[in-house]
């Protein structure tokens, strides 16, 4: 049986570094991607700014204290995106296997390509040379038998680094690391874990299949196979569009529900822009909320049909936000941050190829006792909703792509 080879691309603090690139005067420097204002979020931090204790996700405040030095730049999210675009054309040039993470990261799936393109090092090699000649910019890459090792591996050795497991060697790489660098463990899990005494990813492998499921369940049982070096799931082509989001993190707290619902609307507005302008469609709805201790809440629900129509969004954002109300999320309250995100995303046109725009004879199940004629009338009316939702959608987006955001906007919005 041939031995898989899996490389992990990660590309080496993406965002600061084209702005570095970009901007001589930026090059060495410690460099803050984010918010300048009070409740500023770093995005990215270059590795100057990193050996202060900077790294993404951090407020910008605490990044400034640390490194008041730092040069802080605003985001360019376009600008990444195109960046994105070509950096994961280079990797087509080397398989068509090639699973995206996000912007700046991507499995790639190397096997057979030998006569192509060599043993796993020099391709390796060959790809880390084709992104500086091309973009001008650095990423390290990790090689292994599996998606989990190659990811740990590209982490090993950056920046401009290459890290290779061979293949038996993942369980003696993978023992020395703390219990942290598996996929799905949190805080919460590693509590359960050190009342065994468990520190490092070796003492997950001693403590066996049977404790680890015992006290986990299944996800126990998936954590000793990751110890062990084991991951046999496939790098699947075509995830890179992952999600299409907008959040805002604000500079006056919002206190009421009436507030949060307001940047619901104006956020899901601009992601069904995006899903326009991309020409996707997505069935799962997510929203982010953060209060001013930095708790977080996530809630997401599927969609009976794909959609990139605003208010669709909007409606099922406001469900969620019901179910944190219930949940006593809002009680008193004060937020600094709001998200909506829609994900599982496909292309329009396939949707429509298989979405509701068809007779109920043809793929749609009826239910018993209902009257034919009666149930065709009420499809026949939430195609033709649908359709007009879907047109007034693409005008709006049209309208706001030539004119601007503000030219156009839900009325729910306000006087601002």
């Amino acid at each position: 049986m041939t031995t898989r080879v899996i490389l992990h691309v990660d590309m080496d603090a993406f965002f600061a570094s084209i702005e570095a690139r970009d901007d001589p005067s930026l090059r060495g420097q410690p460099l803050l991607v984010g918010g300048a204002g009070r409740r500023g979020v770093v995005a990215a931090a270059s590795y100057e700014a990193r050996r202060f204790g900077c790294h993404s996700a951090q407020p910008m405040s605490v990044a400034l204290r640390k490194c008041p030095q730092a040069k802080v730049v605003s985001p360019r999210h376009d600008h990444y995106v195109a960046v994105s675009r070509g950096l994961f054309e280079i990797f087509g040039r080397f398989t068509p296997v090639v699973e995206g993470l996000s912007i700046d990261e991507a499995f790639l799936d190397m096997t057979g390509t030998q006569r192509l393109h060599g043993s796993p090092r020099y391709a390796a090699e060959a790809i880390r040379a084709q992104v500086f000649e091309t973009l001008a910019l650095t990423c390290s890459v990790g090689i292994s038998s599996c998606k989990f090792v190659a990811k740990i591996a590209s982490d090993r050795d950056k920046p401009d680094g290459l890290t290779i497991v061979p293949h038996g060697s993942e369980r003696a790489f993978l023992e020395p690391l703390p219990v942290r660098d598996l996929w799905g463990v949190g805080p919460q899990t590693e509590r359960a874990l050190a009342v065994y005494g468990v520190r490092t990813v070796g003492d997950i492998a001693r403590l066996g299949e049977g404790t680890m499921v015992h006290s986990l369940g299944e996800h126990g049982r998936h954590l000793h196979q990751l110890s062990l070096g084991i991951d046999v799931r496939p790098v699947t082509p075509g995830r890179e569009r992952r999600q299409v989001s907008h959040e805002n993190t604000f500079h006056d707290d919002l206190r009421t529900r009436a507030q949060i619902e307001e940047w619901f609307l104006r956020q899901s507005t601009r992601v069904a822009d995006r899903l326009v302008a991309k020409g996707v469609v997505g069935r799962k709805v997510q929203i982010k909320l953060r209060d001013t201790d930095f708790n977080t809440w996530t809630r997401q629900c599927t969609l009976d049909e794909p959609t990139q129509i605003g208010r669709e969004i909007f409606v099922a954002a406001r469900m969620l936000l019901d179910k944190l109300e219930a949940e006593g999320k809002l009680r008193g309250g004060r937020f600094r941050l709001t998200g909506v995100g829609v994900s599982e995303l496909l292309a329009r046109s396939e949707a429509d190829a298989h979405g509701p725009n068809h007779s109920p004879g043809q793929g749609r199940q009826l239910e018993l006792l209902v009257d034919i004629d009666t149930d065709t009338d009420a499809h026949a009316r939430e195609v033709e909703d649908r359709e007009r939702g879907q047109a007034v959608q693409d005008v709006l987006s049209e309208v706001r792509q030539r004119f601007g955001g503000k030219a156009l906007f839900p009325a729910g919005l306000g006087e601002d």
